[in-house]
């Protein structure tokens, strides 16, 4: 659904649809103005304060492009967790002194929502995605902060990031988009947070509502469970990532003369994709076992008391051009190496082929099967690009797989 730019000012919010931006090459085409109550036109964070002289906030908009490689925000569509990234992205300035007070925004908000007396003063936030089409945005949902399974120590954090050999701290916080039914978001709500805070809640959705009322423990997510459909090899490529598509590509060629060297770099990028998998130990390169690796999943229950559960896994790490996908046999060869009670993974830098596929699928086989497009996926929720990735290649490498890449390279270019 889209509603176009001189229809916003009557517009209320519903989920998924598309709100066209104006045709002049100026600010004046931003949709946020025209289609929210005293919106502001730039930054991530765009707040409005109620007109109470409380110099409380009555509703903040969260702008995203989903894009921006080192700050990857990401909204779970069947969770409904949304991942929001701070806005103190450069050195030489403390955590909150920001400009647009972003950061200074999550840190009052968290605290109110862990703290859990003054709920009401939490003000609703407002999720939009840049569409990447002129200045058409994409509205999300209405998100609360926090999430019922995500702890109270966890749903804000602040980490150092490093640029130009310069540190600094910046927020990562979790969100929930609230599932407010079939109805849209009336822009009278949006008015009367602004001008009639204290009266406001009468005309706010039944979810924003149960939030206030009960806190962490009354978010209801909005959840859309994906009906799952073998993934096609456009897909499984993740062809439509230009930046995910270079650093897969930089992965093949730097693997290209020692494919084995790529099995160190696999069980990095697991262990970057779930913390729970641990001791991973290689199988010796020129051995074709079956396995390229075995693991453990641990999966504890957070204290010191109870053993955690370890269940065992074995990897098998293909590094694999577009034009050439795991077929039946290499997939084969790892469920028959797969012992009772434990599971496999298939990780490859190209794709897995559809009879391959549907096999493991409709038998019921228990294997992880990440492709390309997942590992592009994972190196940006990393912070890994086209930029340092390299340095990465080498910081994850053993000083034996590097001399065994330098010996194969001396011996191709010998041979030619």
């Amino acid at each position: 659904m889209e509603i176009e730019f001189e229809n916003l000012s009557e517009a209320d919010l519903i989920v998924d649809c598309i709100y066209k931006g104006g045709k002049t090459p100026n600010i004046s085409a931003e949709p946020f103005h025209k289609l929210i109550p005293g919106c502001e036109n730039s930054g991530g964070f765009r707040k409005k304060l109620r007109e109470d002289g409380s110099r409380k906030y009555a509703y903040i908009v969260l702008y995203t492009s989903m894009e921006e490689l080192e700050w990857p925000d990401f909204l779970d569509e069947e969770t409904g967790i949304f991942r929001y990234y701070g806005d103190n992205r450069e050195p030489g300035r403390a955590l909150t002194d920001t400009k647009k007070k972003g950061n200074l925004i999550l840190e009052t908000t968290f605290a109110l929502l862990n703290e859990g007396v003054y709920l009401n003063d939490i003000p609703p936030f407002f999720i939009f995605k840049k569409t990447g089409t002129g200045r058409d945005v994409q509205f999300l949902g209405l998100a609360a902060p926090g999430n019922p399974k995500i702890s109270p120590d966890k749903d804000l954090v602040a980490f150092w990031r490093t640029v130009k050999e310069k540190r600094f701290q910046n927020y990562e916080a979790y969100f929930t988009v609230l599932n407010t039914g079939s109805k849209p978001i009336m822009k009278e709500w949006i008015k009367m947070l602004i001008y009639d805070h204290k009266n406001s809640i009468k005309y706010a959705p039944d979810a924003w509502k149960k939030f206030v009322k009960e806190g962490r423990n009354g978010i209801e997510p909005l959840k859309a469970s994906r009906i799952f459909k073998l993934p096609t090899r456009y897909e499984q490529l993740g062809s439509s990532d230009e930046e995910g598509r270079k650093c897969v590509e930089i992965i093949r060629d730097h693997y290209k003369k020692f494919p084995q060297g790529f099995e160190e770099c696999a069980v990095n990028i697991i262990s970057k994709m779930d913390s729970n998998f641990i001791d991973f130990s290689l199988t010796r390169p020129w051995r074709d076992g079956g396995r390229d690796a075995i693991g453990r999943y641990s999966i504890s229950a957070g204290g010191k008391v109870n053993q955690p559960l370890v269940i065992d896994c074995a990897l098998e790490a293909k590094c694999y051009g577009i034009n050439r996908g795991v077929g039946v046999r290499e997939m084969s060869r790892l469920i028959s190496r797969i012992k009772y009670r434990q599971f496999g993974i298939m990780i490859t830098t190209g794709f897995v082929d559809s009879q391959a596929y549907s096999e493991v699928v409709e038998d019921g086989h228990p294997i992880l099967i990440v492709t390309a497009a997942d590992i592009a996926s994972i190196l940006r929720n990393n912070a890994i690009n086209s930029f340092n990735i390299e340095k990465w290649l080498c910081s994850v490498e053993s000083e034996n797989t590097r001399r065994l890449m330098v010996y194969y390279n001396n011996l191709e270019n010998a041979i030619k």
